[in-house]
C-alpha cells in the first residue's frame, strides 16, 4: 500500500448514550499503539488531539439523552472532518457512535467539493438508522445514518451540506435492528448484510460487490467499525453487545480486502468503552484491524501475550 497522511482525530464523544466510558477510547487506542502501527507500515501519522463539542444553545431534551452536546459534537466534527480529509486520510478515534454524524457529514462535504460520491461501509450489529422520534432508549448513538442520509426528524441538528444517498450504505454484520428501523430500511435501497448471510454466503463476496459500487462510481469510501460488529468473545469492550458476531479472522479479512481495493479515504473507531475491556485485548484488536486496513498482511501480525 501507499504511503499515506494518516490523521488522528480523539473524539471523546460519550453523549450518544447513557452508559458512560467511551469517552477513554481515544487515550486507549494512543496506549495500544495505533500511530506506532501505522508508523511501522511506512505512514506519515499526525494526532491532531482531542476534539471539544461546539457549545450550542438548546435545552436538555426529555427523552433525548444529552441533545445539545451530540449536537455540538456534530458541529465541531463536521468542520474538523472537512480540514483533515483536506489534507490526507481521518482516523476518527472514538468515541459513541453518534459522532459519525459529524464524520459522515464531514466527509460527504469534501466529496462533494471533490466532485464525488461518498458511500459509507457500516460494518455494526446495529443499523442506527432511528430518528430523533423512532428511538424508544432516546439513545443517539441509534440514530447517525439516518442523519448522513437525510431522513427527517433532526431539525435541531446541523443540516448537512451534503447527504450520502442510500443507495451507497452498504451495513454489514447485522443481528441487531429494532422493528422501527427494519420498516424503514424496507423502503430503501441500502446494501443489508446480516450475520446469517455471512454465515451462509461469506463475509468476501457481497463486501466485493459493494467496493465494485464504489469503484464504478469513482466514489470516496468511508469505513465505519463499530467493536459490536466483532463477537463479544474477542471485543468485550463494548456497551452493546450482541452475541454472534464477526470472528477476529472475518474481520482481519475484510479490512485486508478493503486494503487491496484502494478505495477508502476515511475509518471511524467507535463504541470502544475501555473500562469494560480485559487487559486492552479489544483495543489492541481495533488496533490490529486498523493495521490490515492499511497494508499490514497476515503474515506480519504481532503476536499478542495477554
Amino acid at each position: 500500500m501507499n504511503m499515506t497522511n494518516i490523521f488522528l482525530v480523539g473524539a471523546p464523544m460519550d453523549s450518544g448514550k447513557k452508559r458512560q466510558g467511551c469517552r477513554m477510547g481515544p487515550d486507549a487506542y494512543r496506549v495500544a499503539g495505533l500511530a506506532e502501527a501505522l508508523t511501522e507500515l511506512g505512514h506519515e501519522v499526525h494526532d491532531l488531539g482531542d476534539v471539544a463539542p461546539d457549545v450550542v444553545d438548546l435545552p436538555e431534551h426529555e427523552h433525548l439523552v444529552s441533545l445539545p452536546d451530540c449536537v455540538g459534537w456534530t458541529h465541531a466534527l463536521t468542520r474538523v472532518a472537512q480540514e483533515a480529509a483536506g489534507k490526507g486520510m481521518p482516523i476518527f478515534m472514538g468515541g459513541d457512535h453518534a459522532l459519525s454524524m459529524g464524520s459522515v457529514a464531514g466527509m460527504a462535504a469534501h466529496a462533494k467539493a471533490q466532485g464525488r460520491p461518498l458511500f459509507v461501509l457500516w460494518l455494526d450489529a446495529h443499523s442506527d438508522f432511528h430518528t430523533p422520534q423512532s428511538t424508544a432508549s432516546g439513545n443517539l448513538h441509534g440514530t447517525p445514518v439516518a442523519y448522513f442520509t437525510g431522513q427527517d426528524g433532526f431539525d435541531d441538528f446541523p443540516a448537512p451540506s451534503a447527504l450520502v444517498e442510500i443507495e451507497h450504505v452498504g451495513m454489514m454484520g447485522l443481528r441487531s435492528v429494532d422493528p422501527a428501523e427494519h420498516a424503514a430500511l424496507a423502503d430503501q435501497h441500502a446494501m443489508l448484510v446480516d450475520m446469517r448471510a455471512i454465515d451462509e454466503h461469506g463475509i468476501k463476496a457481497p463486501l466485493v460487490a459493494f467496493l465494485e459500487k464504489v469503484r464504478a462510481a469513482n466514489g470516496m469510501l468511508h469505513v465505519s467499525l463499530d467493536v459490536d460488529f466483532l463477537d463479544p468473545s474477542v471485543a468485550p469492550a463494548v456497551g452493546t453487545t450482541v452475541p454472534g458476531g464477526a470472528t477476529e479472522r472475518e474481520g482481519h479479512l475484510v479490512m485486508e480486502l478493503l486494503c487491496d481495493s484502494g478505495l477508502v479515504t476515511s475509518l471511524d473507531l467507535v463504541e470502544l468503552n475501555p473500562f469494560l475491556d480485559e487487559r486492552g485485548r479489544t483495543a489492541k484488536l481495533m488496533v490490529d484491524l486498523t493495521a490490515s486496513l492499511m497494508g499490514r498482511r497476515i503474515f506480519d501480525r504481532p503476536t499478542r501475550s495477554f
